[in-house]
């Protein structure tokens, strides 16, 4: 997700306590234990990639989620990561386009100037069958982020939701065929940053109310019953962030004095509420790492 929405906020410098999200865990399978490193390969849009915006040479990409998930492990494991994440993915351009664009790729990605995201994938994962020991995946995002401005939001999603569907069924069907049966998938959804509405003048909660109905009832059921299809693990990462306690639920953050807890946390966890970005400060992208490691520890015993 490259996309920027437009809020004009104030600067945030307070960090806040977030609240444990829901995990829907479709996999039962178990990683058996290897002494030698394996490879940890990672998928999906600027969320995978790591963007963080204000950064130059895209060094905030080494701090990332994927970045973070090998050291949290490596008590267990030794993870290599191989990133092939790209910002601006789609699912269908995962499946479909050429290449990724000049600073789109983490800086420490892996290019493929002559193929797609999902084609380099496979092909990488082929040739390191048995050694593979975690698949992650963050895609989906930027085929609803511009549902956002729509006049019928919702309508803009139910069209939306089939198609990113089918796509992430495929991209997973060839993931675990080429992956074998054994290997531990995880995928995450992402921060309801519309949350900010609430903050902007003049304020805007119903927005902010309905963004919450969207990711609860569209978003993520449409993405957890893609995943499971192939007992892909998801992470609820719109609840782990807090975003769906009661917006009555109020707590002080300066500048903006007593706001919902759900807003405090989104502004906090993500780059909207200081600079209208979408994306995870550090403080999120290492949520979602302990999120992802917490989960991959479960399966790789």
């Amino acid at each position: 997700m490259r996309h920027t929405v437009k809020l004009t906020l104030a600067i945030v410098a307070l960090s806040i306590g977030v609240v444990p999200g829901a995990l829907a865990t479709a996999s039962t399978r178990v990683l058996a234990h290897h002494s030698s490193p394996l490879f940890y390969v990672a998928l999906g849009d600027s969320y995978a990639q790591g963007y963080q915006p204000g950064f130059v040479n895209g060094a905030e990409t080494l701090h990332g989620y994927t970045n973070q998930v090998g050291p949290l492990v490596v008590r267990r494991h030794t993870l290599m990561l191989r990133n092939f994440g790209c910002g601006g993915a789609t699912s269908s351009s995962i499946l479909l386009s050429i290449g990724c664009p000049a600073g789109a790729l983490a800086k420490n990605g892996v290019p493929y100037p002559t193929t797609t995201q999902a084609a380099a994938a496979l092909a990488f994962i082929a040739t390191h069958r048995g050694k593979i020991g975690l698949i992650t995946l963050s895609i989906g995002g930027n085929d609803f982020v511009s549902c956002a401005g729509a006049t019928d939001a919702a309508s803009c999603l139910l069209s939306v939701m089939p198609s990113m569907r089918a796509n992430i069924v495929t991209l997973v069907a060839e993931l675990r065929t080429v992956a074998g049966p054994q290997v531990p998938m995880i995928a995450t959804s992402y921060p309801d940053v519309l949350l900010g509405a609430v903050l902007v003048k003049p304020a805007n909660p119903v927005l902010a109310q309905l963004s919450v109905t969207a990711f609860s009832q569209i978003i993520n059921p449409n993405l957890s019953a893609a995943y499971a299809t192939q007992g892909v693990d998801f992470i609820d990462v719109t609840s782990a962030t807090g975003a769906y306690i009661a917006l009555t639920q109020t707590t002080s953050l300066a500048p903006y004095g007593v706001i919902p807890v759900a807003v405090a946390n989104v502004c906090t966890l993500t780059w909207i509420c200081t600079r209208g970005d979408i994306h995870p400060t550090a403080l999120g992208y290492s949520l979602i790492a302990r999120l992802v490691a917490r989960q991959y520890l479960k399966l790789a015993t």
